[in-house]
Parts: structure tokens; C-alpha cells; sequence
């Protein structure tokens, strides 16, 4: 007999961990909206490469790459993707086509995730280490253009990453950065 979410030992072992973490891995490695996130379906992810298809705002689809430890959460996640649609099929092959099967983050239903739910989710983990932040699901997007401008990328590659059609929006994403690199060069460059 399969084990269910209900088993204690099962919910011991974290299992809905695995599906926050890998939804907190992609959200930052690929600087998602909450709603791509929310809209990925399987089809989407091409793992091998460590790329997605990303449907944006105004319907504009792009290519996202995404890294190891994000797939490492993925690869962790399915076997319980699979649990939850096993489990909420009641185990009948036929109920199962009536699901949502094609969305790669689900909830207990075995439903998509809906975005007000992946917030309450980045809250929860914000409340379990105990900081006083005011984070959101965009906190990861906005984290990703910076590390990505303060390791050096360039802002036109940053602005296709994030799907933004002006470089003026992907700069506001970035102001922050900016104003720290000016510190630095104040405090740093023989000349400033």
C-alpha cells in the first residue's frame, strides 16, 4: 500500500518541504512572477538543459534558464508531484484524467497552486526563521536582477531575463545595486 499524506511518518519526512523548496528554488534561480510560476506546466521545463518556457505578462513566452540546486528541488519534488496525484485520484487511472495533471506545482487537491498560495507559503518560511522582513514572493525576483547586476551581468541581459519590454523597469529592479556600486566606487577608486 502507498503511503498518504496523512501518515504521520509520511509528514514527518517534510514532504510538502520538498515541494516549497523547489518552488523557492525556480522562483529565484529563473526571477519568476509568481504567476509564471503558478502557470508552469510540465510541458514547460526542459530539465536536461535546466531551462524553462515561460508564459509572461501581455502572453510574451521566453526562455529562462535555471540552475543545479533548483533542479536538485525538482528532482526531489516529483516523486511526491506523483503521490499527490495518486493519492487525490483516490488511485483510479480514470478520476486522475479529471485533474490538473499538467501543472507542476499542486496542493494538497492535487490542484494547481494558486499565487495568493505560494505567497502564504514564502511567509511561512519567513515566520520559521523568525525574520522581521516584509518578504514576498517578488522579494525573489527583485533578488535575482540584483546578485545578478552585482556579479556583473549586463542589464540588457538582465531586462530579458525578466521578461521586462523597458530597460527603464529592470533598472528600477536594480536601483539598489546601483546606489551600492556608487558607494563602493566612493569609498574604493583613487579618483572618485
Amino acid at each position: 500500500p502507498r503511503p498518504t499524506l496523512d501518515d504521520p511518518k509520511v509528514r514527518e519526512e517534510g514532504l510538502l518541504l520538498r515541494r516549497d523548496r523547489a518552488l523557492l528554488e525556480l522562483l529565484y534561480a529563473a526571477g519568476l512572477r509568481v504567476s509564471e510560476l503558478t502557470g508552469l506546466d510540465l510541458v514547460d521545463i526542459e530539465q536536461k538543459e535546466r531551462i524553462l518556457r515561460v508564459t509572461g505578462k501581455g502572453n510574451k513566452e521566453r526562455i529562462v534558464p535555471y540552475g543545479n540546486k533548483a533542479q536538485e528541488a525538482l528532482d526531489n519534488y516529483w516523486p511526491l508531484r506523483e503521490q499527490l496525484l495518486w493519492q487525490t485520484s483516490g488511485g483510479s487511472v480514470g478520476r486522475r484524467a479529471m485533474l490538473p495533471t499538467e501543472a507542476v506545482f499542486l496542493n494538497y487537491a492535487g490542484r494547481r497552486l494558486t499565487q495568493r498560495s505560494v505567497g502564504r507559503i514564502v511567509k511561512k518560511y519567513v515566520r520559521l526563521v523568525n525574520m522581521n522582513w516584509d518578504l514576498h514572493p517578488h522579494s525573489l525576483r527583485h533578488a535575482f536582477a540584483t546578485h545578478l547586476l552585482a556579479d556583473g551581468a549586463d542589464l540588457r541581459a538582465i531586462q530579458e531575463l525578466l521578461g521586462h519590454q523597458s530597460l527603464s523597469t529592470t533598472q528600477k529592479y536594480t536601483h539598489a545595486s546601483i546606489r551600492q556600486l556608487m558607494d563602493i566606487y566612493d569609498k574604493s577608486h583613487p579618483h572618485a
